[in-house]
């Protein structure tokens, strides 16, 4: 099936197999001995061409279990709620927490932006001290269409297919999804009730990551904050690695009710700090702000002006609007206090019902329930779906199939004392019966 006797040619052979469908995904492909034998060639001729096609993006290695045909399906996906059922599943804010999109545009003080123009909005220049005050601003601003557009092209301009991420497990599924589509390598690292393990980072980084996406608060699906003292261990580890790109992810900024702390080491040469407005202003404004070395930020710019060259300055200057409105800071300052309120409910029930416990304090609009051993997230949640809840089992959150941790993500936004008391009833009746 694989033929040829160079390198290329060993590549070329595989690949015209992938294409045509006579290796597909998840197939293994020959052991190099016995490749290298069967064409005629030196065993490191093979080796070379296997590596090229996990460079490519072809094909994975399994260590002990060789390599095989990397899997070309799209990205994992949530799991949509049932009409008929409550849903715990969906990860959105509350809609009654969030402005009022169509009466901001309406207000907000907008010309018809033309070729030429500077890509971030002189109004949301001017307002970035708004989304930025506990975060010193110390390299360019960059504009980008939301926190996912942002992580996609800041992991382009600095990796090539066949590079390492490193990324907390379980991981946001967008994140995890924007590695693999691009032909990265995303490498666990487990969190606790603090944030990313040190010792894990450290593993991988010795295993030659490139890059680390760190979540600073609400973390989804964990539903935990970055604590200062684990920032300060994850700071002095990758002061180590210089070269590595380091991307806090805090999507969550205005909403969270713990302080930031900064994991970019000072010695740091390319780094960027994301925070975009769709929890707080809503999903639908597609804007984010990336803070970034001076490099970096040049080459996110280019990597933005090669496609669709700016952001929307409509949507810029909404979001603006929004960031300086009275108003506004009142509902997100209500919507901050509503949020932690509703996340300690479904903490308290299950603490008083001794059925599962969360990661850690809860931050975010998603909890991660843990679950006991001998109740797989899969059985459980399906025994809820058939009581009328959904959420989501915490198997689709994981990088790979052996990272797996066992528990559901539950999302807490709209969640009230009543709603939680009988969600919690109902995950002890499911946990019993699997």
């Amino acid at each position: 099936m694989i033929t040829g006797q160079t390198v290329n040619a060993i590549v070329q052979s595989a690949r015209d197999a992938i294409v045509a469908g006579r290796l597909r995904p998840g197939d293994s492909l020959p052991p190099i001995r016995e490749l290298a034998v069967e064409l005629g060639v030196n065993r490191n001729t093979v080796a070379t061409a296997y590596r090229q096609l996990v460079a490519l993006g072809a094909a994975d290695t399994r260590g002990r279990g060789g390599t095989v045909v990397a899997d070309r399906l799209q990205p994992g996906s949530e799991l949509a709620a049932p009409a008929d059922a409550v849903d715990l599943a969906g990860g959105n804010p509350d809609p009654d927490l969030l402005p009022d999109l169509r009466a901001a545009i309406a207000a907000a003080p907008y010309r018809p932006t033309m070729y030429g123009t500077s890509a971030v909005a002189p109004a949301l220049r001017a307002a970035a001290p708004v989304l930025f005050g506990d975060h010193p601003q110390e390299g360019e601003l960059v504009a980008t269409h939301g926190a996912v557009d942002a992580m996609e092209r800041l992991l382009n301009t600095h990796l090539v297919r066949g590079d390492s991420v490193a990324v907390e497990n379980p991981c946001f599924l967008a994140s995890v999804g924007t590695i693999r589509v691009n032909g990265y390598r995303a490498l666990a690292v487990e969190l606790d009730e603090h944030g990313m393990r040190p010792d894990h980072l450290a593993r991988v980084l010795d295993e030659g990551a490139r890059a680390v996406i760190v979540t600073c608060r609400g973390h989804n699906p964990g539903g935990i904050a970055l604590s200062e003292a684990r920032a300060g261990e994850l700071r002095a580890l990758l002061e180590r690695y210089p070269e590595v790109l380091v991307v806090e992810d805090d999507h969550f900024s205005l909403l969270s009710v713990h302080d930031y702390h900064r994991v970019i080491p000072d010695n740091s040469r390319h780094w960027a700090v994301v925070r975009s407005v769709a929890k707080f202003l809503g999903p639908d404004l597609r804007v984010a702000l990336v803070d970034a070395d001076p490099t970096t930020a040049a080459a996110l710019d280019a990597r933005l002006r090669s496609g669709r060259p700016w952001v929307s300055h409509l949507l810029q200057t909404t979001a603006a609007h929004l960031l300086t409105d009275p108003a506004t800071t009142r509902l997100i300052a209500t919507a901050r206090d509503e949020y932690a309120s509703r996340a300690r409910l479904l903490v308290d029930q299950l603490t008083t019902r001794g059925v599962a416990s969360t990661l850690g304090p809860p931050d975010g609009i998603n909890a991660w329930v843990d679950l006991p051993h001998e109740s797989p997230a899969e059985k459980v949640s399906t025994e809820l779906a058939r009581r009328g809840w959904a959420v989501q089992p915490g198997t689709i959150f994981a990088v790979d199939d052996a990272t797996q941790r066992n528990g559901l993500r539950v999302t807490t936004s709209r969640l009230d004392r009543a709603t939680a008391e009988q969600f919690t009833t109902a995950l002890a009746d499911a946990i019993s019966q699997v």
